[in-house]
C-alpha cells in the first residue's frame, strides 16, 4: 500500500464509528439528509411560534410600558441586535462542534430570554425588559440559522429546496403564534401578568422545546459528516495526483458571498422597518389586538409558506433572477402600505403579505448563494457572520422605524422602504457583469 493510499485509509479510520458509514455511501448520506430534514422541521415548527411573539406584541409591550410611540421600535431593535450577537456565537459554535450544539444552545437561550420578558412585564421593569429582549434575540437568530442545517448534505441542484423545506414548516408555529394573542393574553391575565406578556410565555416554552428536539435527536451531525466527506475527497484527490477540487481556495466564492449577503441585508432592513410599525399604525386607527394578530399572521405566512415554490424557482431559474423578484415585490409592498387607508384591513393585509413574500424571495435566493459559495470547512462560521449583518440590518430598521413614524408618518416609512429595496437591482447587475 502506498503512502498516499494509506493517508486516505487513515483519514477514514481516524473518524468516529458514527461517521465512517456515511463517508463512502451516497445512500447513507441521503438517508441522513432525510432524517436531518425531519428533525429540523419539527424544531422549526416550535421555533416559529417562539419568534412570532416579538414581532406581534413586542412594539405594543414597549409602548405600554414606556408610554410613548417614539421608542416603539426599540424592542425589535433589541432582539434583532441580540440575534446579531447570537448569530455569530451560534455560527462559530456550529463550525466547531456541529449544528446540534450550536442550534440547541441558541434556542434554549432564546427561551430564557422570553421568560425574562414575562418577568419584566410583571415587575414593570424597563431595564430587565431590554436585557431580556436582547437574550430573546438568540431564538430569532437560531430559527433563521436552522435553515442552513438542511443544506449540509443536500445536492447542489436542490439546496434552495432544502432551505425552503426547513423554512416552510416555520409557518405553522409562526402563523399560530399571532393568532393566539388573545388566548395567551387571557392565560397571562389569569396568572396575574399583563396580557401582552402572554405571547412571550408561549415563546419561552416553544424555544425550549425546539432546543431539546435538536439536542436529543440531531445525531450524527450533518455538518460534521459533510466536513468528513470533504476531507476524504481532498485526500483522494491527492492520492490520485490530482489538483484538489475541495480546498478552501478552490471552493470559496467571495463574490457569491457578497451578493448573497447584500440581498439578505437589504430585504431584512425593508421588511423589519415596515413590519415593526404596522401594529402601532393599526392601533392608532382603532384596530384591536385580534386584528393585529390576523395581519401579522398573514404577513408571517407570506414570509414562510411560499418557500417550497420559491425553492424550486431559485434552483430552476437561478439565485440572481429571484433577487430581482424580491426587490420588485418589496417595492410594491411599500407603495401599497404607504397609500392604503389606515382603517382598511384588506389593503394592509395585502401590503404585509407582499412584504413577507419579497423577504422570502430574497432570503432563499441569498441563502442559496451563500451555501454555493462556501465549503463545509468554513460554511457555518461564514453563515453566522452573514447572519450578524442581517440581524444588525434588522436592528437598524427596527430602531429607525419608530423615529421615522414619530417624526413623519407610517406612509413615509413605507415609501422609503419600498424604494430602498430597488438597490437589489444594481447588486445583481454588478454580479452578472463580473461573471
Amino acid at each position: 500500500m502506498s503512502i498516499q493510499t494509506a493517508s486516505v485509509t487513515e483519514k477514514i479510520e481516524s473518524m468516529g464509528e458514527s461517521l465512517r458509514p456515511y463517508v463512502d455511501s451516497p445512500e447513507k448520506q441521503r438517508q441522513l439528509h432525510k432524517r436531518t430534514m425531519i428533525i429540523v422541521i419539527v424544531s422549526q415548527i416550535f421555533g416559529g411560534a417562539g419568534l412570532a411573539a416579538g414581532i406581534t406584541v413586542g412594539a405594543l409591550l414597549a409602548q405600554d410600558m414606556l408610554g410613548t410611540d417614539s421608542y416603539a421600535g426599540v424592542p425589535t431593535a433589541l432582539f434583532t441586535l441580540g440575534s446579531a450577537a447570537a448569530a455569530l456565537i451560534v455560527g462559530r459554535l456550529s463550525q466547531r462542534l456541529g449544528r446540534r450544539a450550536g442550534l440547541a444552545a441558541g434556542f434554549l437561550t432564546g427561551g430564557l430570554g422570553a421568560a425574562g420578558v414575562v418577568l419584566a412585564a410583571v415587575l414593570h421593569n424597563i431595564a430587565l425588559l431590554f436585557l431580556s429582549l436582547l437574550v430573546y434575540g438568540a431564538g430569532t437568530a437560531t430559527n433563521l440559522q436552522a435553515r442552513y442545517a438542511g443544506t449540509d448534505l443536500a445536492l447542489p441542484t436542490r439546496r434552495a429546496q432544502a432551505i425552503s423545506t426547513a423554512m416552510v414548516f416555520t409557518t405553522f408555529g409562526a402563523v399560530a403564534g399571532p393568532n393566539l394573542v388573545n388566548m395567551t393574553g387571557r392565560i397571562a391575565t389569569s396568572l396575574g401578568a399583563p396580557a401582552l406578556s402572554g405571547p412571550f410565555m408561549l415563546a419561552a416554552i416553544a424555544y425550549i422545546v425546539a432546543g431539546l428536539v435538536l439536542l436529543i435527536f440531531l445525531r450524527p451531525d450533518p455538518l460534521i459528516v459533510a466536513k468528513a466527506i470533504t476531507e476524504v475527497q481532498i485526500a483522494k484527490d491527492i492520492q490520485n495526483n490530482a489538483q484538489p477540487s475541495h480546498t478552501l481556495e478552490a471552493s470559496v466564492n467571495k463574490r457569491g458571498i457578497i451578493v448573497g449577503a447584500s440581498v439578505m441585508v437589504l430585504t431584512q432592513v425593508v421588511m423589519i422597518g415596515i413590519m415593526t410599525m404596522t401594529p402601532v399604525h393599526m392601533k392608532h386607527h382603532g384596530h384591536g389586538l385580534g386584528e393585529v394578530g390576523i395581519v401579522i399572521g398573514i404577513h408571517v405566512a407570506a414570509m414562510y409558506l411560499p418557500s417550497l415554490l420559491t425553492g424550486v424557482l431559485v434552483d430552476k431559474y437561478g439565485r440572481l433572477p429571484m433577487s430581482y423578484a424580491s426587490g420588485i415585490t418589496l417595492l410594491l409592498a411599500g407603495l401599497l402600505a404607504a397609500f392604503a387607508p389606515g382603517d382598511s384591513m384588506v389593503l394592509l393585509i395585502h401590503a404585509l403579505a407582499l412584504l413577507g413574500l419579497g423577504w422570502n424571495f430574497g432570503l432563499i435566493s441569498g441563502t442559496a448563494a451563500i451555501v454555493d459559495a462556501t465549503p463545509p470547512q468554513i460554511r457555518a462560521k461564514t453563515q453566522g457572520t452573514v447572519d450578524v449583518l442581517i440581524a444588525l440590518a434588522g436592528a437598524s430598521g427596527g430602531a429607525l422605524s419608530g423615529m421615522v413614524v414619530a417624526q413623519s408618518s407610517y406612509s413615509t416609512l413605507s415609501l422609503a422602504g419600498g424604494f430602498l429595496s430597488l438597490l437589489l437591482i444594481p447588486v445583481v447587475l454588478w454580479s452578472w457583469r463580473k461573471e
